[in-house]
């Protein structure tokens, strides 16, 4: 917390005052504070520190915790799919299918020890890019109590304890959290914090009234961990280190989100494999019972169904897919991918939330006109402003300009500012809010000119202006910001030639000369990203802390409509029900705070989306956690990289620094190539698998012997599960890339059970035709003709179902896809196993060359009503929802 009491004789952090303006009781002055702490403003002793640091341990952010790979691995086998395969596996050793235990455990070995590699490699790619927030500090101490004379030393950040006194410089990281006993010019980057763009005014009050911000990142006084000092100086007393800083805070007090699409999915599609895994081995026992009086002879039977049913290789071929994604997008565009699961979820996006700042936009402004008192274009105002930012950086001995006035220096040429010589400056001061530079134009003997800059209202009324001229121009500038548009206003006045000091009083009486007006540099991958996110189907939120008008105006740079806009103060007086509507139909909501951002991203996904968040600060962080997918580039802070599922890393960072925000684009499509894959697979394992199951249990209804026998059973669902690996190697079609691919078990279901009764009317009719050569006319009597023939048909038409249902494509040299090479395989072994020496051990034969001239009209018949149900299935899909 920002405010730490001390125990009044223990010297350590007891407790924690409320922040200023909270409501609760007033905030303690600066006197209270040092009090409270133990501390004064000569600093602590070595003692005193060491025995804070004894007692309140070092300072740096709670650790990360490893996860160990035993328990990654316990964790990979309390997944619903890989649960339905052990219990599979447990049943098949109960009633001795010792082969179909084995290789059940092998899959789940294989699947799990895949998931755990993979994760494993995320890790070790994150581990160099943790580093800490800042490294050394300044800090004032003394001997021992009785040393009057403190020595200002630079210790590491991890040794600070409260009470400590620092000093804090231009570029220095504020190392915790601290109270400001003395500044001068300390302006604050608090991007990391809050997502504000500009650097924010810092200045030691002894009590903040009212017109101070009242969120506690808005009071004065107080700095934190995470924040940066962009000019000026200060020395502040240390208040709260470690685990109880904001920046630990913001880290820790943040609930993971609820289960992930992902998570739904799996869960979803486990529940329909259960529901048909419970059902059939006692379909299969109670119809056999009633009407042949077979009984628990047929149990082995029965599991081999169950597991026929099951499909077998769904863990490795899921685990295979987002393994194989995550590699190729580690290698091929820097992106890491901390948790497989997560590449999933990446195709499965609809809706991706952005921070505006450091995302869409750089740190950085440009100018964008110069404009007179009639809001006519001027250069001459430019000029003058540019004068005022060089000689104050240089009189002021700043250590750099600021972001406003290195983007005027850009824009004008360096010799004119220096043809003037300098006389003084008053630098930028928050209270006065505008900068002064004294020059003599050379020529001019006896004149000095003030050059004045800053805020509209501060520079308005220091100008001998009418009300109704003031008036005017204050609604000039009005119109200008609400364009998103930064405003600096410049006026300048002639003064007689002296060697007195210039005061603020100076500043009175001045001759107005315009506007500069300013706007935040855009990103130049953040367009392209965002045409490449529409393609793709992928709508974009804008969630930022910064005025509406600025978010709305980089937006138009960008191209992206926007279709509404909301602030923080009118996203609280929505409900959440009410919110999930606006969330909808808004693109831009401002001045949001963490809070604002979290809730905005759950709002998204109660409404039925898949939610990624793509943000670098520590303010980011409870919406990363709260979104389906949490996005961070390199530069984030290190709390935000550990929060985050997905870093954007390596190959998107430009020469000049700049982020290519078009990796995320090919992380949308690595997701939706693996997301495409893994339903094909569903959709072709499952339909295929139905089909036969119901055909298996009419015919073993309607025959006196089993229709395929256990070992058989197994054999063909092994021959068909390994051909579905293919899935993991192959390439959607190009229409599977432009939505998201979303696994929704209610829409699977309904196609497994269309297709998978179709599937089952050709079992059907092979059936038949099969009793035929078993029964009819010249028939051999052969039960093993009916096995081999059926084993043949189903291994055919799966491999049909492989190629007209899967929306693959060809590769990328012009060879069949991988799951046509595969599907070709099957074939060939449902036609040529029970002709090799393997088929009488299988209890097969040779089949009557007139079952293969049957048989191929069966299948034609078939693929036909398979490819027009496909069409027709199409069509449905690509009607409007």
């Amino acid at each position: 917390m920002p405010e730490h009491a001390v125990a009044a004789g223990g010297g350590h952090p007891a407790a924690a005052a409320p922040p200023a303006g909270s409501g609760g009781s007033a905030a303690p002055t600066a006197l209270q504070v040092l009090r409270a702490l133990d501390s004064g403003p000569r600093g602590l002793t070595e003692q005193a520190a060491e025995e804070r640091l004894a007692r309140w341990g070092e300072n740096v952010l709670p650790a990360q915790q490893v996860t160990p790979w035993p328990r990654r691995l316990l964790r990979g086998l309390r997944d619903p799919f890989t649960t339905v395969l052990l219990v599979l596996g447990l049943v098949s050793a109960a009633v001795a299918s010792w082969a179909t235990a084995a290789v059940i455990t092998f899959l789940v070995v294989v699947s799990c020890g895949l998931r755990v590699s993979g994760e494993l490699r995320a890790d070790r790619s994150m581990a160099h890019l943790r580093d800490l927030v800042a490294t050394t500090a300044s800090v004032l101490r003394r001997a021992d109590a009785r040393d009057a004379a403190p020595v200002v030393r630079e210790i590491p950040v991890d040794q600070l304890v409260p009470g400590d006194v620092i000093h804090l410089g231009p570029g220095d990281l504020v190392p915790a959290d601290v109270r400001l006993l003395r500044a001068s010019g300390l302006r604050v980057h608090q991007a990391a914090l809050t997502g504000e763009s500009q650097p924010v005014d810092k200045h030691a009050v002894d009590v903040p009234d009212a017109r101070y911000d009242q969120h506690v990142f808005g009071q004065p006084q107080l700095c934190f961990q995470g924040s940066s000092v962009a000019s000026g100086s200060g020395t502040a007393v240390v208040q709260a280190t470690g685990a109880r800083t904001e920046f630990a805070r913001t880290h820790t007090g943040v609930q993971r989100r609820g289960p992930s699409a992902f998570d739904r999915s799996v869960h979803g599609v486990s529940w329909i494999l259960v529901r048909f895994m419970l059902l059939t081995p006692p379909l299969v026992l109670m119809a056999n019972a009633a009407v042949n009086g077979r009984g628990l002879e047929t149990l082995p039977f029965a599991v081999a169904v169950a597991v026929a049913l099951t499909p077998e290789m769904l863990p490795v071929v899921v685990t295979t897919c987002l393994a194989r994604g995550a590699a190729l997008l580690a290698r091929g565009h820097g992106v890491i991918i901390k948790r497989l699961p997560a590449l999933h979820d990446l195709g499965a996006m609809d809706v991706l939330c952005l921070d505006k700042t450091g995302t869409l936009t750089e740190d950085r402004a440009t100018v964008h006109r110069a404009l007179d008192a009639d809001g006519q274009d001027d250069a001459e105002v430019l000029h003058w402003a540019a004068v005022n930012a060089w000689w104050t950086l240089q009189l002021a001995d700043l250590p750099a300009p600021d972001i406003l006035d290195e983007a005027l220096l850009d824009a004008v040429d360096e010799a004119e500012v220096m043809a003037y010589e300098p006389v003084a400056a008053l630098p930028f001061d928050p209270v006065r809010r505008l900068a002064t530079a004294v020059v003599r134009t050379p020529g001019r003997l006896g004149t000095h000119t003030l050059v004045v800059k800053g805020a509209v209202e501060a520079v308005l009324e220091r100008c001998a202006l009418t009300d109704q001229e003031r008036a005017r121009l204050h609604a000039l500038a009005d119109r200008r910001a609400g364009d998103g548009l930064r405003l600096l206003a410049v006026a300048t006045a002639d003064r007689a030639a002296r060697h007195r000091a210039y005061t603020p009083a100076d500043e009175r009486g001045l001759a107005f000369r315009g506007f500069v007006t300013l706007r935040d540099e855009v990103n130049d991958t953040a367009a392209a990203a965002l045409r490449d996110l529409a393609d793709h189907g992928v709508d974009v939120k804008i969630l930022t802390g910064d005025h509406p008008g600025t978010a709305t105006r980089a937006c138009h740079d960008l191209g992206l409509a926007v279709d509404g806009v909301l602030t923080a103060d009118r996203v609280d007086a929505l409900t959440d029900a009410e919110l999930v509507a606006a969330a909808r139909r808004t693109t831009v909501f401002a001045r949001c705070s963490p809070d604002h951002k979290a809730r905005i991203v759950t709002a998204l996904r109660a409404g039925g989306h898949t939610a990624g968040f793509l943000g670098d600060g520590a303010n980011d962080l409870p919406a990363l956690r709260a979104a389906d997918i949490g996005m961070c580039p390199r530069e984030a802070v290190a709390v935000a990289r550990d929060g985050a599922d997905v870093v954007l890393t390596g190959r998107e960072i430009h020469a000049d620094g700049g982020k290519d925000l078009t990796a995320i684009g090919h992380a949308v499509t690595a997701g939706r190539h693996a997301g495409g894959n893994i339903t094909a697979y569903l959709r072709v394992a499952l339909s295929s698998n139905l089909g036969n199951v119901i055909a298996m249990l009419a015919a073993g209804v309607l025959l006196p012997f089993l229709p395929m026998l256990p070992a058989q059973v197994l054999v063909q669902n092994l021959c068909f599960d390994a051909s579905q690996l293919a899935f993991a190697y192959d390439r959607p079609h190009p229409a599977a890339l432009r939505r998201p691919a979303v696994l929704r078990p209610r829409g699977l279901l309904r196609f497994i059970t269309g297709f998978g009764a179709l599937n089952a009317l050709a079992d059907l009719a092979t059936f038949a035709l099969l009793a035929l050569a078993v029964y009819g006319p010249g028939s051999t009597d052969d039960e093993a003709v009916f096995h081999s023939g059926w084993f043949t048909e189903n291994l055919l038409t799966q491999a049909l179902v492989m190629v007209l249902l899967h929306t693959g494509r060809r590769g990328a040299t012009g060879g069949p896809s991988a799951v046509g090479c595969a599907a070709a395989v099957l074939g060939a072994v449902g036609v040529l196993l029970p002709l090799s020496p393997l088929g009488p051990l299988l209890g097969m034969t040779a089949l009557p060359l007139t079952y293969y001239a049957e048989l191929a009209a069966v299948l034609t018949l078939y693929a036909v009503a398979l490819a027009a149900a496909m069409r027709r299935c199409e069509r449905r899909q690509r009607l409007p929802r």
